[in-house]
Parts: structure tokens; C-alpha cells; sequence
């Protein structure tokens, strides 16, 4: 096993608890190290800091697994860490659906698994993690003797890891066109083309607390995707509801999601560009009695979060446009980059522009099975926010 010396200077993150150690953070390193072996690292001075799995041709040369040098990184190693974020999702009352690997903040570095019921999705998103893709798959037989499990490696990230885009079976083949069941309701999962994983599971919890806010509302959604809190809020006794998304499959899933609950009548769906509709119907003076927002995110990168920030304030100002006085804002952001403080920041810059008074009714995080870990703020990334529009 080759040793990783790090430098006397390095990062208190590092020392902290952070899996992630920089290229420019090594001092040298002891012995081979082919891209996707398990090393030990060291500090300057030699004491033991973790063992990890190193890829030269990335920016993040090692991203470790443990900090406890006793720990074996092998079949059986993956088979128990998979298993203790099982117990996990069980104890905080996460079992039919879930995020049942949240990467770092499982301490499974770049491994994302979404439990649909009895289906499985995994992404491998750095070339460590991707060397123990058939342990992983192992383990999930094992453990839940699954109907299907599915890879939606086809993300851009891997390329920087020196890994191609891919999809497909790790088991049987199966119908990817599924059925969930969220908050009472269902949902159709399409988790062979659907973005990311195939359904946002981070909203779970949220899509819950409009409930009381839009009965017998006349509700406005804007980037519905597939329709989950457009639907949830004609379950919860909405007297009307328009979702609008510019992607015209999503449209389609969004359609089918509202005649699988059974509110066709009452939630309708079209395609349309967010941004130009809410701004044209601000200036045509249309209101509603709640508006919803949940843009993609607006940044990947520091270089361009100015632009993120511009685009935030913008979508919120054209939304608070369209809220009756007295009516509620249902608003997100999905980009770590733009820390809670920073939102909220935003969302009363777009207040004061819009000339409207805001009463916080909640603001929240990712669901609890995406867990949050204190100071990894890469864990920290929903920011969801319901204020009434004064």
C-alpha cells in the first residue's frame, strides 16, 4: 500500500473531518499508486490520518474512507458501511423511499444509492468508488434481495476522473418505468431517463409542509419537472393548479403523475419558459394565492456564482409579483454554493425590489436522509423556503 505524506501547512478541513485532500496539499508520496488503489495518509510528521482511495488525475487526489487505521478496505468493509446507512434511514423513519448512500456525508465518498421501494440506483462518481462498484452491488443483494439495481453513471463529473458516462442494468433487466408511493400519494419514477437518479427524493419532506398553505388556493408551480408538489398541492384541497416547465417530456411525466391521484381536473401543466411567463404575467397583473418555485441549479462552479445570485433574485422578484397580499412564496435553491445565509440574503433583496413585506412561515433543509455533516458544507445543499407575501 503506498503512504501519502501531506504538507507541515495543510487545511484545518482536512484535520477536521473533510474526506477530501487537494493535490496541492501532498507532499510526496511513498511507494506506487495506480488511480483507484487504497492508501494511507500521513501528516509531515508521520501521524496517521486515514486511508483512502487516490486518483492521480483528478484535483482531489484522496478521498478518504476511514480514519481508523484498523479498518480492512475490502468486500466485507462495503457490506458494513452500506448496512450501517440502512439502520440509519430505519431509525429516522426512511424505508419505502430513500436516500440510502448520501456520498461524504455517509462517509462512502462520491457513492450516491436511491432506494425506490425495491429498486435500486446507484452512481459511482469518482474512479476509487467505481473500482468497488460489483462489492456494492454484492452488498445490496445481500442486504435487500432487490427487484432491479440501475446505474446512472451518464454524469459529466466522471470525465474528470478519467471515467466514461454510462448507464444501465447491475442486475436483471427490469422495467425502469416504476411506480412510488410519497407522502400517500404516487409518482411515477422513470429511472432509466429521468434527471439525476430518476425523482427527487431531497423534497420528500417538504413537498409535505405546503399542506395547509394551499387549500382551496389558486396555486402557481414554475420549474415543476415532473409535477410532485404541483400534485401534492391539488391532494391537499387546492382549488386550482398550473405548473409550468419549459421541458416538454417533463410536462408529459407531470400529466400522468396528476391522472395517477386523480386531480386532472384541477392541475393542469404546461410548457412554457418560467422566467419570460412569470415576467409577462407580472406585467399583465396576474395574481395567485401561491406561487412555487423550485429552479434547477443556477451554478456548478465559484466562477459564475454571481450569476447564480442574479438569477435567484430574479425568479423570486417575478414570483412575489404574482402573490396576492396575505398569499404565500414556496421557494428553493438545490446549490450548495449558495449557503442558507446567502438565500435568504437574496430573497430579501428580491423583496425589497418588489416592494413586499415577508413573514417566514418555515425554512428547511434537504430531507434527514440526505444527511447534513457539520462542517462538510458540500452536505448542505436545499435551502427551502415558505413565506407569506405581505
Amino acid at each position: 500500500m503506498a503512504t501519502v505524506f501531506l504538507k507541515r501547512k495543510i487545511s484545518p478541513r482536512v484535520v477536521n473531518g473533510h474526506p477530501w485532500i487537494f493535490n496541492n496539499e501532498v507532499e510526496k508520496i511513498d511507494g506506487e499508486a495506480t488511480g483507484g488503489d487504497i492508501v494511507e495518509v500521513f501528516t509531515h510528521d508521520k501521524r496517521f490520518v486515514g486511508k483512502g482511495y487516490i486518483n492521480p488525475k483528478s484535483q482531489i487526489l484522496v478521498r478518504l474512507l476511514t480514519r481508523n487505521r484498523a479498518d480492512e478496505i475490502n468486500e466485507q468493509y462495503f457490506f458494513d458501511k452500506i448496512n450501517e446507512c440502512w439502520s440509519y434511514r430505519k431509525k429516522i423513519g426512511y424505508t419505502e423511499n430513500c436516500r440510502l448512500v448520501f456520498g461524504e456525508a455517509d462517509s462512502l465518498p462520491q457513492l450516491i444509492i436511491d432506494k425506490f421501494n425495491d429498486y435500486f440506483v446507484i452512481q459511482t462518481l469518482a474512479l476509487g468508488i467505481d473500482v468497488w462498484k460489483p462489492a456494492i452491488v454484492n452488498a445490496l443483494n445481500k442486504i435487500f434481495s432487490p427487484k432491479g439495481i440501475y446505474e446512472r453513471n451518464d454524469v459529466p463529473v466522471r470525465e474528470l476522473e478519467g471515467l466514461p458516462q454510462l448507464k444501465g442494468f447491475l442486475s436483471a433487466p427490469f422495467d425502469t418505468e416504476i411506480v412510488i408511493k410519497e407522502n400517500g400519494l404516487k409518482f411515477h419514477v422513470d429511472i432509466e431517463n429521468g434527471q439525476k437518479t430518476g425523482y427527487f427524493l431531497d423534497q420528500q419532506d417538504n413537498r409535505r409542509a405546503i399542506q395547509h398553505i394551499v387549500k382551496d388556493a389558486e396555486v402557481l408551480g414554475a420549474f415543476t419537472y415532473t409535477g410532485t408538489f404541483e400534485v401534492h398541492a391539488a391532494c391537499y384541497g387546492a382549488k386550482s393548479v398550473l405548473g409550468l416547465d419549459i421541458s416538454e417530456n417533463a410536462v408529459l411525466q407531470a400529466r400522468r403523475n396528476a391522472e395517477l391521484n386523480g386531480v386532472q381536473d384541477n392541475c393542469h401543466f404546461e410548457v412554457a419558459n418560467a422566467f419570460d411567463v412569470l415576467k409577462q404575467w407580472g406585467k399583465e397583473g396576474k395574481q395567485y394565492d401561491v406561487v412555487m418555485l423550485d429552479p434547477p441549479a443556477f451554478t456548478k462552479s465559484r466562477e459564475t456564482i454571481q450569476k447564480a445570485i442574479t438569477g435567484y433574485k430574479e425568479i423570486n422578484l417575478r414570483g412575489m409579483k404574482l402573490v396576492k397580499p396575505g398569499g404565500f412564496l414556496v421557494t428553493s435553491s438545490c446549490t450548495n454554493l449558495v449557503n442558507p445565509d446567502l438565500f435568504l440574503q437574496i430573497i430579501d433583496m428580491a423583496a425589497k425590489d418588489a416592494r413586499r413585506k415577508l413573514r417566514q412561515v418555515t425554512f428547511q433543509k434537504q430531507a434527514a436522509d440526505h444527511p447534513i455533516i457539520r462542517g462538510m458544507e458540500n452536505t448542505e445543499y436545499l435551502k427551502f423556503l415558505i413565506v407569506q407575501v405581505l
